[in-house]
């Protein structure tokens, strides 16, 4: 007797079947996707932020195109810091207390575009 109600429920379209006197129902696929929606919300934010940090613009495989962004500015960087030194150097060998000659004479010659008869210019640029 208890097969053939197991099996009258099943024909009956309704998804029942009885055990220990308590009528059962099968879950809907509406209710089981509504209870597994926040879960899968959370999956793809925490997909979409672990591709971000590994592919952003800030991500793990921008790390090498900072390291070689970061060794050119430091060679430019070197590159200043040496042209700074030089013109410190000819700031201080113009200081008006005690001017270097040589290198007065050489800039009034350049600014004024003077030389004397027996002199020679062999233009370096």
């Amino acid at each position: 007797m208890r097969a053939e109600a197991f099996f009258a429920g099943l024909e009956d379209g309704m998804g029942t079947r009885e055990k220990g006197g308590m009528r059962r129902t099968r879950p809907s696929v509406t209710r089981t996707l509504m209870r597994a929606a926040p879960a899968a919300l959370g999956l793809c934010v925490i997909c979409f932020f672990g591709a971000y940090a590994v592919t952003g613009r800030n991500g793990i495989l921008a790390y090498g195109d900072y390291k070689a962004q970061i060794a050119q500015r430091e060679r430019d960087y070197a590159a200043i810091d040496r042209r700074r030194a030089v013109l410190r150097n000819r700031v201080a060998l113009l200081d008006p207390r005690h001017a270097n000659p040589d290198m007065v004479d050489e800039m009034v010659r350049k600014e004024l575009n003077v030389a004397h008869p027996d002199e020679m210019i062999v233009p370096l640029r």
